[in-house]
């Protein structure tokens, strides 16, 4: 007859091969999301190397007030930060954006629409191949992708699409310390989620250096909210003027300096 504490032994054996027999159905995922494996496969390959990493931050509000409008902002300190890639597993659509820094930093802010709460995720791939994972939790009443926005439904966006503001800022005023360009551009960002209302959104927008190079190359998607407020990082003031350039999936160009 086994003994009490052999007994123990094995039911608690038993209770850790059930957890990482768990673990393994998430792919080691932290919120346990069933749609993590099928982003991975979907948006990196279903072979594509990844590790869960806390260096890869993503801040946003723990309850998302506006679903339409929902701040994040993703930043790393991870060396050599090819692309930038942020993810919500509960969207219709759920890739965001991605960033290709180029000379910037791996750091973007932004808004977005969220459908219903969810891990919101970045996701940056370095040198060596390995795409390094984190995310947040927003919770929301949800809803923002399947409603019309605020230019939309007065019709006004037509007479400022396209049009561009924004400003470049010293980390510290008068030194090389570090400078932030935000950018706005005005577009109405449609999901194609709303009945009667096509898809239609900024696809690509570039930022270049007063001598025509590119600092960073960036892809949005529908999820992007309504006339988008994108800040970017540096570590140093780029020589200007600066040059925001880019096309929407109808084919609509942007061109636009920032002083």
């Amino acid at each position: 007859m086994p003994s009490r504490r052999s007994v123990l032994a094995v039911s608690f054996g038993a209770v850790l091969a059930r957890a990482a027999r768990a673990d393994d159905a998430f792919g080691g995922d932290p919120y346990k999301s069933f749609q993590w494996l099928e982003l991975k496969k979907d948006f990196l390959g279903r072979d594509a190397r990844v590790q869960f990493d806390p260096r890869v931050k993503v801040q946003g509000p723990a309850f998302a007030e506006d679903p339409m409008n929902v701040p994040v902002t993703v930043s790393t300190d991870l060396p050599g930060v090819q692309r930038l890639m942020v993810l919500v597993d509960r969207n219709p659509i759920r890739k965001v954006l991605e960033l290709q820094p180029v000379s910037a930093q791996p750091a973007v802010s932004f808004r977005f629409k969220l459908e219903q709460a969810s891990p919101v995720r970045a996701l940056a791939l370095t040198a060596d191949g390995v795409w390094h994972v984190g995310g947040t939790w927003v919770d929301s009443a949800g809803g923002g992708c399947t409603v019309s926005g605020a230019t939309r439904a007065d019709g006004s966006w037509s007479q400022t699409l396209g049009q561009v503001s924004g400003r470049l800022y010293s980390a510290v005023p008068g030194s090389d310390a570090g400078a932030r360009l935000r950018v706005r551009v005005m577009h109405p960002m449609d999901t194609g989620l709303v009945n009667g209302i096509p898809a239609f959104y900024v696809t690509r927008l570039s930022v270049r250096d007063g001598a025509d190079r590119e600092l960073l190359r960036l892809q949005t998607f529908e999820p992007v909210s309504e006339n988008p407020v994108l800040s970017f990082d540096f570590a140093k003031p780029p020589p200007g003027p600066l040059r925001i350039v880019g096309v929407d999936n109808n084919g609509n160009r942007i061109d636009s300096k920032v002083d």
